[in-house]
């Protein structure tokens, strides 16, 4: 074994010094004799291994997920697809500051009006009380946040408005699995290589 390790080590210039190091610290107690295990059928006991693939999982959880993968299969014409299109983490954190301070008060804040708490929350349907929420509208805005507003508009005019021919172009889905895109892949080697031959 130290031979290998030396010849190994010859690379680089302290290689002596550090096949030495390895060799001192490598003390085998004779007693001790190896066992190897053999997990072949019929023989040792399976390591636990990670099976949640072989799982029956509920009806409900099979078909959320997938649902979940259908819409990643399936193509999506443009004119859906660019209501995928999200705010930017920055954008979206200036935008929920600034609607924090407008969110209507609960049932509590309305008894405890003194003891006003400024709660962060990073979702629509959480700013207004609700589960889930599409859009929310402000009627009206302090002077104080006005520049922030505009500031928040110039940034989604320029994400959204102005990219508008661009986003409408684009299709959205078409995702495919690992098989697939592996199988493809194969299909297009075969055919640079059978091309390859014929030029060559």
């Amino acid at each position: 074994m130290p031979k290998g390790k030396k010849a190994k080590g010859k690379k680089v210039a302290p290689a002596p010094s550090v096949a030495k190091k390895h060799e001192a610290k490598k003390v085998v107690n004779p007693l001790f004799e190896k066992r190897p295990k053999n997990f072949g059928i019929g023989q040792d006991i399976q390591p636990k291994r990670d099976l949640t693939r072989f799982v029956k999982w509920p009806r409900y959880v099979r078909l959320q997920r997938q649902r979940a993968i259908l819409y990643r299969r399936l193509k999506v014409p443009p004119a859906i697809n660019q209501f995928t299109q999200a705010l930017d983490r920055q954008t979206a954190t200036q935008l929920f500051k600034l609607a924090h301070k407008y969110r209507p008060e609960t049932k509590q804040e309305k008894k405890q009006r003194l003891l006003a708490r400024a709660e962060q929350k990073a979702r629509l349907g959480k700013l207004v009380h609700r589960k889930t929420l599409t859009c929310v509208a402000f009627t009206q805005t302090n002077p104080e946040d006005k520049a922030a507003l505009a500031k928040l508009v110039e940034a989604i005019k320029t994400n959204y408005n102005d990219r508008y021919e661009e986003i409408r172009r684009h299709w959205g889905g078409n995702v495919l699995g690992p098989k697939s895109t592996a199988r493809i892949a194969k299909i297009e080697k075969a055919k640079a290589k059978e091309l390859a031959t014929k030029l060559g």
